[in-house]
C-alpha cells in the first residue's frame, strides 16, 4: 500500500531502523533517533544498489516521488542515477575550482610577488570591491562580454573611469592566464575595446618638443648636487624605465660587458631587457667606484640597505627650475615615445617593446622579452646619440604634428 502524509507524519521511531515502503522501489528509513530519510531501491547490470533522495520533511512525499520517477527513467536509458549524481557532483567542483575568483586569486599568487605593495594592494582591493561580487563565482569560461561590460560600468557610473579602465586590463590578465593554463578559451576583454569612454586619468607631465628637450638636458648636465643624482639624472632619459625601476636598480641586474640590464617589470611581474647605450655605459661605469660594492645602484643617502627616495630625482628637477608642470620622473617615457615615433621613426612595436608594455604576434599572443632585441638595441644607441645632438645644438628639428 503506497504511503501517504499520515502515516509519515505518524510513524513513530522504534529501537532498531525500520523501513516504511511506498511503490516502485522508494521508502522512507526511520532511524532510532527520529530522522527519516528517502531511499530508492533500484537495479542496475543486476545489482541491486540504493539511491538516497533526501530528508522527510525537506523533500515531501510528493518531491521524492518525483526524484524516484527521474532516476528510473535514466535506469531505462542505461544510466546509472549513482554514478551520474557523483559526475554532477564532480562537475560542480570542477566548475568552482575553474570561478573567475579562483583564477584571479591563482594570477595574483603568482605575479604579485614581483610587484610592489602598493601596486599589490591596488590590484586586489579593486578585483575584491568592483569584480569579485558580481561574477567572482561564474566558472572564468562561461564570463560573457556583456557581464563583463556591466561590470565596468557600474565602476564609470560612480565616477570612477580610470578604475573601470584599469579592471579591464586586471580582467585580461585574468583571462588570458586562464587560457594559458587550459581554464579558458578567448580573452573576452579584447572584444571590449571601446567600449568604455577614453580615461580621462591625469597625464604625467613630459617635456616633448626637441626644443625644451634640449634645454632640459644642458640643465640636467649641469647639475651641482651629488654624483649619484647627477648619474642618475643622466640616466633616466636614456633608459626611459619607470622611475620606481631606476631608483630601485641592483647592480647583479646590470651587465656592463654586454651593454644590458635586466630586471623584473614590477607592474607585470615579467622580466625586461633595457640595452645599454654607450653613453648609459659609461655613465654607470662612473658611478661604479661609488656604489658598486652594496645593492642598489643609487642607494639612499641614509643608508646602503634601501634604495634612494622617490622624491630625489624629482627634487632636483625642481632646483634646476623645471617645474611639475614641465616633467615628471615618469615624463620621460612620454618623452622618449613621442620623439623616437614622430622625429626619428622609429617602428612603434619596438618603442612600445622597450616601454615594456604588452604587444602581440598576429594571432594575439604576447611576444617574449627578448623580440627585436637587436633592432632595440640599434634603437637606444640611435636614441642616445640623438640626445647627444640635441644637447649641442644640432638636429633641433621640431614635431611632425598632424604629419
Amino acid at each position: 500500500m503506497p504511503l501517504s502524509n499520515t502515516a509519515i507524519r505518524t510513524a513513530k521511531p522504534e529501537t532498531k531502523p525500520r523501513k516504511l515502503y511506498d511503490e516502485r522501489g522508494l521508502f522512507l528509513l526511520l532511524s532510532p533517533k527520529g530522522g527519516k530519510w528517502w531511499r530508492l531501491k533500484y537495479r542496475f547490470d543486476g545489482k541491486e544498489k540504493l539511491l538516497s533522495l533526501g530528508i522527510y520533511p525537506d523533500v515531501s512525499l510528493k518531491q521524492a516521488r518525483e526524484r524516484r520517477d527521474d532516476a528510473r527513467k535514466l535506469v531505462a536509458d542505461g544510466v546509472d542515477p549513482s554514478e551520474n549524481r557523483k559526475a554532477k557532483k564532480a562537475t560542480r567542483v570542477d566548475r568552482m575550482g575553474n570561478s573567475f575568483e579562483v583564477l584571479a586569486r591563482e594570477w595574483f599568487s603568482k605575479y604579485s610577488k614581483n610587484w610592489g605593495a602598493d601596486h599589490c594592494q591596488r590590484v586586489i582591493r579593486r578585483l575584491e570591491r568592483d569584480i569579485f561580487p558580481w561574477i567572482g563565482k561564474k566558472p572564468v569560461g562561461e564570463v560573457t562580454v556583456p557581464e563583463l561590460l556591466k561590470v565596468l560600468q557600474r565602476i564609470e557610473s560612480r565616477g570612477a573611469l580610470e578604475t573601470a579602465h584599469r579592471a579591464l586590463g586586471d580582467c585580461g590578465e585574468i583571462l588570458r592566464y586562464a587560457i594559458a593554463t587550459g581554464r579558458a578559451e578567448h580573452d573576452i576583454s579584447g572584444d571590449l575595446r571601446g567600449a568604455l569612454p577614453p580615461s580621462r586619468g591625469k597625464h604625467l607631465a613630459a617635456v616633448t618638443e626637441p626644443e625644451q628637450v634640449a634645454e632640459m638636458l644642458r640643465a640636467m648636465d649641469g647639475y651641482k648636487g651629488t654624483l649619484m643624482v647627477r648619474c642618475a639624472l643622466r640616466l633616466a632619459p636614456l633608459v626611459f624605465v619607470r622611475p620606481g625601476e631606476l631608483r630601485k636598480a641592483e647592480w647583479k641586474d646590470i651587465d656592463l660587458d654586454n651593454a644590458e640590464w635586466r630586471f623584473i617589470v614590477t607592474k607585470t611581474g615579467t622580466q625586461h631587457i633595457v640595452p645599454l647605450s654607450r653613453q648609459a655605459v659609461e655613465t654607470l661605469q662612473e658611478l661604479y667606484p661609488l656604489t658598486g660594492d652594496g645593492r642598489y645602484v643609487f642607494p639612499s643617502a641614509r643608508t646602503n640597505e634601501r634604495p634612494m627616495s622617490d622624491n630625489t630625482i624629482l627634487a632636483a628637477l625642481r632646483r634646476m627650475g623645471i617645474g611639475k608642470e614641465e616633467m615628471t620622473g615618469h615624463g620621460f617615457r612620454a618623452m622618449a615615445r613621442t620623439i623616437m615615433d614622430e622625429v626619428l621613426g622609429v617602428r612603434p612595436d619596438f618603442i612600445e617593446h622597450q616601454l615594456a608594455h604588452a604587444v602581440r604576434d598576429p594571432n594575439g599572443r604576447a611576444y617574449n622579452r627578448t623580440a627585436h632585441l637587436p633592432e632595440r638595441k640599434k634603437m637606444m644607441q640611435q636614441w642616445a646619440d640623438y640626445l647627444d645632438k640635441l644637447k649641442a645644438g644640432v638636429d633641433v628639428i621640431p614635431l611632425r604634428r598632424g604629419a
